[in-house]
């Protein structure tokens, strides 16, 4: 870690370029004690290499490195959410700008629709994939058939997969035949899977909202930069990781 009086950049010049305000606000949580650089807490004159260190302000951590960048895609279906595709199909990342080089932030199926986050800043991407930081995906699910309360309730609860229970999601109606259903595990195909356990295939999904991030204005194959308040967002939506719920125990059958 880079100190005062040797090489980097000033840290509330980095501050300052991160949205956190104009320069004396910065001073001013440097010398509060709000800003942590590698765990420990920074003194006014700290200096920080952009390459190594890593910045929290108030256990949040920033995006200081220069090159980073985030779109925001709102992925047509027949597109595969990869780099690079064997088949030659059309990629995601054939769909933003090519510079610098980025990556898609979890998946979305072929036949998937709606919001995905493209970005070259792999710790974000870490926390915004790995289940144990809770991130809820919700979707518009329009399926064959009209589910009823069982159905609802199976997939409110859990379904058994192949590759295990489900944990409990938020599943309600909108319409017949339209469900609205928020997750926070990243399974492969996993709401298509549960609708078609509890006996109602998909017929079209699209994901509306990733964390707190939604934008009902941007139109398939569109994609936007992230605002630096939206990035500061989702930073503080994957900022601790969230402690598993503790199963509860099997109920025991009544004896007479």
């Amino acid at each position: 870690m880079a100190d005062a009086g040797e090489s980097g950049e000033r840290l509330q010049k980095v501050l300052a370029r991160a949205g956190l305000g104009g320069r004396r606000h910065c001073d001013a949580l440097v010398a509060g004690g709000h800003v942590k650089v590698n765990g420990t807490v920074a003194r006014p004159g700290h200096r920080v290499d952009l390459d190594h260190d890593t910045v929290e302000v108030d256990g949040v951590r920033i995006g200081v490195q220069p090159g980073l960048v985030y779109y925001l895609l709102n992925k047509p279906a027949g597109v595969v959410t990869t780099a690079d595709d064997p088949q030659g199909r059309p990629t995601v990342v054939e769909l933003v700008p090519t510079e610098p080089r980025v990556f898609p932030v979890g998946r979305l199926d072929y036949d998937t629709e709606g919001l995905l986050i493209v970005t070259n800043d792999g710790e974000l991407a870490h926390r915004l994939t790995h289940p144990s930081f809770g991130i809820d995906k919700e979707y518009l699910a329009t399926v064959e058939g009209a589910p009823g309360r069982q159905a609802l309730r199976r997939l409110r609860e859990g379904v058994e997969l192949d590759d295990g229970t489900t944990a409990p999601a938020q599943v309600s109606q909108v319409a017949p035949g339209l469900l609205r259903i928020t997750i926070h595990e990243g399974r492969n195909r996993q709401v298509r899977r549960m609708c078609e356990a509890v006996g109602f295939p998909v017929a079209r999904l699209v994901r509306h909202r990733i964390g707190p991030l939604t934008d009902r204005k941007l139109r398939p194959g569109e994609w936007r930069p992230l605002t630096i308040d939206e990035v500061r967002t989702l930073e503080r939506a994957v900022a601790t990781e969230r402690t598993p719920p503790v199963p509860k125990p099997p109920k025991r059958a009544n004896r007479r």
